[in-house]
């Protein structure tokens, strides 16, 4: 039998996209309300993104709408350039350098 995506570890989740799946804290008919992500879960979304195509940090932002401010999207950035795992071209676009 296949875990349930709705589950992770005895507690209910919110798939917000493919990939991004978040703690839920309350629902009901009208709102889902979620648990923004930490540093290291931005970080991981990010990389995540990134490996599936090149993004601007605007696509990103677009992508995250309501999940992080672009501030924490270019300091989540600049730590994965400054680990190595991510690079920027001259046209804004940051590629994931491992998949």
């Amino acid at each position: 039998m296949a875990a349930d995506p709705r589950r992770r570890n005895n507690e209910e989740v919110y798939v917000y996209d493919q990939g991004i799946v978040l703690d839920k804290l309350y629902e009901d008919d009208d709102v889902v309300v979620v648990v923004a992500p930490n540093e290291d879960q931005l970080r991981d979304i990010i990389l995540e993104l990134l490996q599936e195509r090149p993004m601007t940090v605007r696509e990103l932002h677009s992508k995250l709408s309501g999940l992080a401010s672009e501030d924490k999207i270019r300091y989540a950035l600049n730590k994965l350039i400054e680990e190595g795992i991510v690079e920027g071209d001259e046209e804004g676009r940051y590629y994931a350098l491992y998949t």
